[in-house]
């Protein structure tokens, strides 16, 4: 068990004897707890710690820890007028206000309960990470003369040359953002005004069209098929609504897997240059590739400034490593600047640090290669399981890149139903719909390998979801 986990058990154990204790007595002493315990003294202080975030217990530097003192009771609080702050539209006309649904981000970053297989998440096994090299670039960042002065808004300067050199642009062209997905909120906010269309592949990331509607945006599905996105119906998209900006992940697209057709890059560019439109191109996953070559980024072969690109250093590294670029040609590229100056000014410095000298490491290219192997060998691993336990849902085409497998469910089955039945076997999948901008053409799941220990893990997990899906397929 690790840390973060027993923690959280001790924790637990705490919170319930605290009743034997009175107002402001003296807890036992953090070397009774480890020994009483069995735990280290780290876990003993990060449970501590966590029932003084809570006000149950007061830490005294030199004394102790003692249980607060007991607060007076409060009365109970009306606040249900939020209800009508919160949804009533403006008196003068203005349109009502934006949704904010973060459910289908929630369901991928929520761990699952102790003993459940992950399938369901969107980020690298502990044992995948390269947390030693992580933990050696910080101490390294840290040495760094100036690690904690105020950094350039725009990111340190060689960052953002590194970012530029795999892009084919110059450093001017690149802006260092806290992740990806803070990248997609600046690119949105600035590229689409409150209550217009945003064209988005379909299916798509969830996490996008969270983003768009707390916008005030309106996503439009565009369909794809095995080769991407269709260009003959973007361009149809572009004509109906007028938008001008389009959400495409080129590159081992989520959930799909899928990459843009050589043919339909220059059209998916061509098309959007036509409609006086933007192209944000999130490139989550070009460090998590399987082996093969990879396409350029769109914005490499884009002179016009048509694609505004995302990158992220988190998928392939850690959770944790929230560091990304926006990168972009023209006057954009301000106002990208400005967006994120007024959200939250800048990247902090030692993070920057610490990213260059983790990819400036020899050991990142050995951790990327080994990255490569790892998801390659869970993938065939998740597809001979699939063959052998669930041969009716096995995919016609093995991603090349990514994490994920988009899964394909007989007509009629309800998926939410078989989530739950997956999630009661103890294996989490997530449900195909809030993949989808509008209603979902078929059902679907989408598995993934990505946070699993290895071969083993994954064929117990896929065994579990084939006993689910025959309980669901049984009440049919």
């Amino acid at each position: 068990m690790n840390d973060g986990s027993s923690s959280t058990s001790l924790a637990d154990s705490l919170r319930g004897e605290l009743k034997r204790f009175s107002p402001g007595a003296k807890m036992p002493s953090s070397r009774s707890l480890v020994e009483r315990f069995g735990v280290s003294p780290v876990t003993v202080s990060r449970a501590l710690a966590a029932l003084a975030a809570e006000g149950l217990v007061e830490t005294r530097p030199g004394s102790g820890t003692y249980r607060s003192q007991a607060a007076p009771a409060a009365g109970p609080v009306d606040t249900s007028w939020q209800q009508v702050a919160l949804t009533a539209g403006d008196q003068h006309g203005e349109p009502a206000p934006r949704v904010v649904d973060a459910s289908g981000v929630l369901a991928t970053l929520a761990a699952p309960p102790p003993g459940v297989i992950p399938l369901n998440g969107g980020y690298l096994h502990p044992d995948l990470q390269p947390q030693q090299a992580l933990g050696a670039a910080l101490a390294r960042a840290a040495r760094r003369p100036g690690a904690w002065d105020r950094p350039p808004v725009e990111g340190l300067t060689a960052l953002r040359t590194w970012f530029a050199r795999e892009a084919g642009v110059g450093p001017a062209q690149v802006l260092i953002t806290a992740g990806g997905q803070a990248a997609l909120t600046t690119a949105l906010r600035a590229l689409a005004p409150p209550g217009s269309a945003l064209l988005v592949e379909s299916p798509t990331y969830p996490g996008v069209l969270a983003v768009a509607r707390a916008a005030g945006l309106r996503p439009v599905p565009v369909p794809t098929d095995a080769d991407g996105v269709r260009p003959d119906l973007l361009a149809d998209a572009f004509d109906a609504t007028g938008a001008r900006v389009f959400f495409c992940q080129p590159l081992f697209q989520n959930p799909t897997g899928a990459v843009l057709a050589p043919v339909r890059r220059a059209q998916v560019t061509g098309i959007a240059r036509a409609a006086g439109a933007f192209v944000i191109e999130d490139d989550f996953a070009r460090r998590l590739g399987h082996g093969g070559p990879l396409p350029a980024p769109l914005v490499a072969d884009d002179p016009h400034g048509t694609v505004v690109h995302v990158t992220s250093l988190t998928k392939p590294t850690s959770p944790s490593l929230r560091v990304g670029a926006l990168i972009a040609r023209g006057p954009v590229v301000e106002r990208l600047r400005a967006i994120q100056v007024v959200d939250s000014f800048f990247v902090a410095r030692p993070l920057q640090e610490a990213t260059l000298e983790l990819v400036g490491a020899p050991a990142w290219p050995r951790h990327l290669r080994a990255v490569a192997t790892g998801l390659r060998e869970r993938r065939d691993a998740m597809l001979g399981a699939l063959r052998r336990d669930l041969p009716e849902l096995l995919p016609a085409r093995a991603p090349a890149g990514g994490y994920q497998l988009w899964l394909r469910l007989p007509d009629g089955t309800d998926e939410t139903e078989l989530c739950t039945a997956a999630l009661r076997a103890s294996v989490a999948v997530a449900a195909g719909r809030p993949y989808f901008a509008a209603e979902a053409p078929a059902p679907y799941i989408r598995v993934s390998f990505s946070d699993t220990s290895g071969a083993e893990e994954i064929d117990e997990g896929i065994r579990r979801l084939a006993g689910a899906f025959a309980e669901v397929r049984a009440g049919i």
